[in-house]
């Protein structure tokens, strides 16, 4: 029996000139998060994160607070999708960032990610909704493949896609592309998704675990 532990990244810095790096708010919820797994006594055999700045930094953070000693290692299978160029290829002229003005940008954001999970315009994505999904779930299986607990720092569309999976093997492409879409929306920063492989099987134990966060420190974008 293993257990994998997702965790959303930190705040990263929407409207920054470079949103791939953590707020201040990111390291703290980062920091809070690994005295909160280890106050848990979670001890990781494993800890992995995505390519991104965030993913990689919420890994280093959430470890060295936590005092764990494994040293976080690189998996890219659970890097974010391009949310950039799915917003752009939706809604010609828009602004990803929205100059920092994170209620509008959920909008265009939810209304971009319809249109690719629809699957309707696959040849205008270098990742397609379908490829996402499947290179999320090869990750999973990676990780869940390891003896004892693995800890992930990865995004918020993975963990979706991972729960999506797990709800519903049997959906179509679309069907879990809206599964994905109401797992995606409330997922806070820094949260934990427990997934349990046993001699059941894989099951989704909990999901967006963030009661480990002062109010203050709860976000989302």
């Amino acid at each position: 029996m293993g257990m994998v532990l997702l965790a959303r990244h930190g705040q990263a810095s929407l409207g920054a000139d470079d949103y791939d790096v953590l707020s201040e708010t990111g390291l703290e919820q980062s920091r809070v998060l690994g005295r909160f797994l280890a106050g848990a006594g979670v001890t990781p055999r494993a800890v992995v994160h995505g390519a991104m700045k965030r993913q990689r930094d919420t890994a280093t953070v959430m470890a060295e607070a936590a005092g764990w000693s494994v040293v976080p290692a690189l998996d890219e299978g659970w890097n974010e999708f391009d949310h950039l160029a799915v917003v752009a290829r939706a809604v010609e002229g828009a602004d990803p960032g929205q100059g920092g003005d994170r209620r509008a940008f959920q909008q265009v954001f939810e209304d971009a990610t319809a249109r690719w999970t629809s699957g309707e315009h696959d040849d205008e994505y270098d990742e397609t909704w379908s490829g996402f999904g499947a290179r999320v779930r090869d990750a999973l299986d990676r990780a869940c493949a390891s003896e004892g607990l693995t800890v992930v720092a990865t995004s918020g569309g993975p963990i979706a896609a991972a729960c999506a999976m797990l709800v519903d093997d049997e959906a179509t492409a679309s069907e879990l592309g809206r599964l994905w879409a109401a797992f995606n929306t409330v997922i806070a920063n820094s949260s934990v998704t427990r997934v349990l492989e046993g001699s059941t099987g894989r099951r989704l134990l909990t999901f967006n675990e963030h009661g480990h966060l002062p109010r203050e420190l709860v976000t989302y974008r």
